[in-house]
């Protein structure tokens, strides 16, 4: 794996307006919005994300496996995916088999062009190629995403709306 370069500047105030874009019902290609309830607060936080479909399974991939949308994820286990005005309570396993991390990662160029090519840009992997993105598998956190049981989709939830801010 590349050395991993610092979070670009504008990665910040982009990931800001897709968030203001989906709360007024946008939508830009394959980013959702994941609103999840903070590790030490409980309040809803949003981050965007592009999800995936491989083999049938949908899952998130996060290119810093410390950030703190992901460790909120780790410690809530559910979510909010949310798409312009489509909300869609889910729960989140992080994956921990190798090999299925590495289909996931080699299906990311393909599935969300885009974004491989900020991955490569951020130095996460070395190029915006499937085989790339395979060799760094053991370096970012993916995650699979299964709609929520039907005791969660009726229990209100504190991750309801996507609102902004990335902390916990």
């Amino acid at each position: 794996m590349p050395d991993v370069k610092p979070v670009p500047r504008w990665l910040r105030a982009a990931n800001r307006a897709a968030l203001a874009m989906s709360r007024i019902g946008l939508t830009m290609g394959p980013v959702h919005v994941l609103t999840v309830p903070g590790r030490r607060t409980g309040k809803p936080r949003s981050a965007p994300v592009s999800p995936l479909t491989v083999g049938g399974g949908r899952y998130v991939v996060s290119a810093l496996p410390d950030s703190d949308w992901t460790r909120n994820v780790r410690a809530a286990g559910h979510a909010q995916l949310s798409r312009g005005r489509r909300r869609e309570p889910v729960t989140l396993t992080e994956v921990t088999d190798s090999t299925l991390k590495e289909q996931v990662m080699r299906a990311y160029p393909r599935e969300v062009p885009r974004g491989a090519a900020m991955f490569a840009r951020a130095g996460i992997t070395t190029s915006p190629d499937p085989d790339a993105f395979a060799a760094a598998a053991g370096h970012v956190a993916v995650f699979q995403v299964r709609p929520a049981p039907p005791a969660r989709r009726n229990q209100p939830d504190r991750a309801a709306a996507p609102r902004g801010g990335t902390g916990a």
